[in-house]
């Protein structure tokens, strides 16, 4: 996708739920990287702390590995808002035990990791559906603008939550950036009582559980732009993950700083990146994405190199802000090219795959140069992580994000003429083959074959667990396209929920080279008493 204009960052903060839930989420932000910091620093002067502090990362991250799938088809199918009240009193409940046992002087590192790990499996149960709420609160083209203010919200935090929680950990210890963190949830809790978003009424039954994660599944298989999007965050977050991981130890046993100097270091990176996000807009405007990320991942790749070589504060706090700026981008660009790829129905189902590949990519990240640190140094795990940053950035060339990202038409199109049935299945009957006969004049048959070929992928993508497409040996120029679905009720979906504009610009481009309308049939599936 190209350069193209973009709505003002800050247009969604005209919505006065979405800004009230940004202060909260801004106010709660502030409270995690407080914990972050107070939990590594609980255990840089461990000996085994190479190896110990990275996983403060990997017990945060890990649950998304475990979780993100399971929560985007909850966030899809339940009503999202309880969804996130309820985990976020549940995380409040998980950190306030954490600083009670901490004031307790109960928490050793197994203890420790074992709370944080409790609290990221909230978190991965928040992400999709914080995600999926966005349409909710702001209309369509601000999305993109929505997605850069919570990463600002995020770096925000990042920015200062660290230098907070380094001066009050030097003061006090761990324990009241702790309990400060528990009481954090409060305001998102609070505003999310109060909203009352509205109501759709649907007529078709609720997808079944399994049946949502395995057509969510379906959908990214089938979805060449959504794979090419999550193989840029692999490419990007896996060595960039070293540098998030290792930061504390090279800030306490290279640098010689104390947890105040670590909270600045942190902050760099955070104002680094609220200054990418003040960037993004023009950047935007002036530069393809796929130049963004190049950008992104080779001055992430520079600050990196900048952290293991040079052993200078004032000279690791300037490259942070670099390595801030290009978190930023790099997160921001994909974030907003995978909204903008995800229609509605399986928008938290993408994101949680999206989550997946990134978070869990940060945790196993982390863990890998940690215990790379811990073999060699600390200052070759990060030259090597910066090495695999260069590689990421010059794989655009290979592999860019497709030329229609986020440049598709989303919007639901229920376009399919309801079957004339002679009798009513149920919701669960199925399997159900749909057979749809085409005749195409020889001179079109291969642009017909292509354009075929691009619609079997988005009959995979709106439910279909098989498709063929058949020529028939006794009737010239006839095709017959087959494909199956797995129920009635999800076939049901795919007419009513599914379809989207680009779904019907697919199909009319098959039918430009057909002579006729296209005949579909149903058949049900018959069960042998």
């Amino acid at each position: 996708m190209g350069s193209a204009p973009s709505t003002s960052t800050w247009a969604p903060l005209r919505s006065p739920v979405y800004r009230a839930l940004w202060i909260a989420q801004l106010v709660s932000n502030l409270g995690t990287w407080m914990q972050t910091v107070g939990a590594q620093w609980m255990l840089v002067a461990d000996p085994r702390a190479a190896v110990l502090v990275p996983l403060v990362q990997t017990a945060t991250t890990l649950p998304v590995m475990l979780l993100a799938l399971p929560s985007g088809a909850l966030a899809d199918l339940i009503d999202r808002r309880r969804l996130l009240i309820a985990t976020q009193g549940a995380m409040a409940a998980g950190v306030g035990l954490l600083a009670a046992l901490t004031g307790a002087g109960l928490t050793t590192p197994a203890v420790l990791l074992t709370l944080l790990f409790m609290i990221g499996c909230g978190q991965a149960l928040v992400a999709p559906a914080w995600q999926a709420i966005q349409p909710d609160l702001v209309p369509a083209q601000q999305i993109p603008a929505a997605a850069a203010l919570g990463s600002m919200s995020i770096n925000l935090a990042r920015a200062i939550g660290p230098a907070v929680a380094g001066v009050l950990v030097s003061l006090s210890g761990p324990t009241l950036v702790f309990a400060l963190n528990a009481v954090s949830f409060a305001g998102i809790v609070i505003v999310l009582f109060v909203w009352r978003p509205a109501t759709v009424e649907r007529s078709e039954p609720p997808e079944r559980a399994l049946a949502a994660l395995s057509a969510g599944g379906r959908f990214i298989r089938s979805s060449p732009i959504v794979r090419r999007i999550l193989l840029r965050a692999a490419l990007f977050v896996a060595p960039a993950s070293a540098l998030w991981g290792l930061l504390p130890v090279i800030a306490s046993n290279r640098l010689g700083l104390s947890s105040s100097g670590y909270g600045l270091l942190l902050g760099a990176l955070g104002a680094g990146a609220v200054l990418g996000a003040f960037l993004l807009s023009r950047l935007r405007t002036r530069f393809g994405q796929n130049a963004l990320l190049t950008t992104a991942a080779v001055g992430f790749a520079l600050t990196t190199a900048v952290l293991a070589l040079v052993p200078n504060f004032v000279a690791v706090l300037l490259a942070l802000l670099v390595g801030g700026a290009s978190w930023l981008l790099s997160l921001s660009t994909l974030n907003a090219s995978m909204q903008l790829s995800l229609p509605a129905w399986v928008r938290a189902r993408g994101l949680s795959v999206y989550q997946l590949v990134f978070m869990g990519g940060q945790a196993v990240g982390s863990l890998v140069w940690g215990l790379v640190a811990a073999a060699t140094s600390s200052v070759t795990s990060l030259l090597i992580s910066a090495g695999f940053l260069v590689v990421c950035g010059l794989s655009s060339l290979w592999w860019p994000l497709h030329a229609r990202t986020g440049d598709l038409d989303l919007t639901p199109s229920s376009h399919w003429p309801e079957p004339n049935v002679v009798f009513d299945p149920a919701p669960l009957d199925g399997p159900v083959l749909v057979l749809t006969s085409y005749r195409v004049a020889p001179e079109d048959e291969r642009d017909f074959l292509a354009a075929m070929d691009v619609l079997g992928r988005s009959r995979q993508r709106t439910g279909a667990s098989q498709w063929r497409l058949f020529r028939s040996v006794e009737r010239e120029s006839t095709y017959v396209e087959t494909f199956v679905v797995r129920s009635w009720g999800e076939h049901m979906h795919q007419h009513h929920t599914r379809l989207t504009g680009q779904d019907l610009l697919i199909e009319q481009a098959v039918e430009r080279y057909t002579d006729g309308v296209p005949v579909s049939e149903h058949y049900l599936a018959v069960r042998n008493p």
